[in-house]
């Protein structure tokens, strides 16, 4: 059984390995980049059609960081989809039933509570799949899958699957708003990459995640509470939900159960693209936005192209089965 040097050696080795995944996600992008200027001319350089991947972009790319975060310990969270459902319905009831009849700080005040609300309904699920997989030995997928079937259900129960629309500007404006152009939505993005980055790769609590992704007994025995550090990711994959949830409220200037069911299988694809291990133990948010931008692009050239969205899928599909062929190809034992 490997000791806990032996774990972070290893993890050393791999974050170096990783290097070499941005590497190929760069040439990858830059080819796409060609192909398709070649094949569509100006209008794939245009302003529009940049805007509009910036605007697309962010509600998927936060919920692949909430993914990322549980494929990274070795689990998976198939919750953060209904997550992020159950917490904008939450917010955009609250914005809807408790109005004051003026504005001003007290309607403000009301905005941030509700948000508070969304994100405290996101947390409670992130401790109840935490709870049942760290403290009762729950396996990541069942208790994620009954999380997620839980939270549909409530969502809509308590709706009866209905749409609440009608949002005061200053929350539409998070996902439709522009500053100096860029679209403010990616700088939530932003504002949710980089300290996932920073924790991942400068903090002690990132440290753990990654020992146990690569050995979780090895990290036990070591001495970390690995219930604990558990715990913490699944509330922080769930938060991210939650944060996914008020974009897309924002962007559509309304909440419903159904919302981004589309986007569950694509967050796995797009972590796995970025280079992260699905067995758990590396993988870096550098690698996952680059994924990120290459399947936007693909997604927005085939939509100039009035291509299928159905062939966009399988394109996503055939990259996926390349990218993870080539260490096996290069001579890669798999774990």
């Amino acid at each position: 059984m490997r000791n806990a040097s032996t774990v972070a050696l290893r993890g050393r080795l791999i974050r170096l390995a990783g290097s070499g995944t941005i590497a190929t996600l760069m040439l990858l992008l830059v080819a796409l980049w060609l192909v398709f200027a070649i094949t569509i001319g100006g209008r794939f350089f245009s302003v529009n059609t940049l805007q509009s991947m910036a605007f697309q972009m962010p509600e998927l790319g936060i919920l692949s960081l909430a993914m990322m975060l549980a494929l990274l310990s070795g689990g998976l969270n198939l919750s953060i989809i209904a997550t992020a459902n159950l917490s904008g319905l939450t917010i955009a009831f609250l914005l809807t039933h408790y109005i004051p009849g003026t504005q001003g700080i007290t309607w403000a005040g009301v905005q941030v509570l509700a948000i508070a609300a969304g994100f405290a309904v996101a947390a409670l699920v992130g401790l109840v799949n935490g709870f049942a997989i760290a403290y009762l030995g729950v396996s990541p997928i069942l208790a994620t899958l009954g999380t997620m079937t839980l939270c549909k259900g409530l969502a809509i129960g308590l709706t009866r699957g209905n749409v609440i629309s009608g949002f005061p500007e200053p929350i539409v404006f998070i996902g439709n708003g522009t500053v100096l152009g860029v679209p403010f939505a990616l700088i939530v993005l932003a504002l949710c990459a980089l300290p996932v980055a920073l924790m991942l790769n400068a903090t002690p609590f990132g440290a753990r995640i990654y020992m146990i992704g690569s050995n979780e007994k090895a990290t036990r025995y070591s001495g970390v509470d690995t219930r604990a550090v558990l715990l913490k990711l699944y509330v922080l994959s769930s938060l991210l939900a939650g944060v996914a949830a008020v974009v897309m409220l924002a962007r559509f200037n309304s909440a419903n159960a159904a919302y981004g069911e589309s986007y569950l299988l694509v967050t796995i694809l797009a972590a796995v693209l970025g280079g992260v291990d699905p067995f758990g133990g590396f993988g870096k948010v550098g690698g996952l936005l680059l994924a990120l931008i290459i399947l936007q692009v693909i997604s927005s050239a085939f939509n100039l192209l009035n291509l299928s969205q159905f062939l966009t899928l399988a394109i996503w599909g055939g990259i996926l089965i390349a990218v993870a062929a080539v260490p096996h190809l290069g001579g890669k034992a798999p774990r």
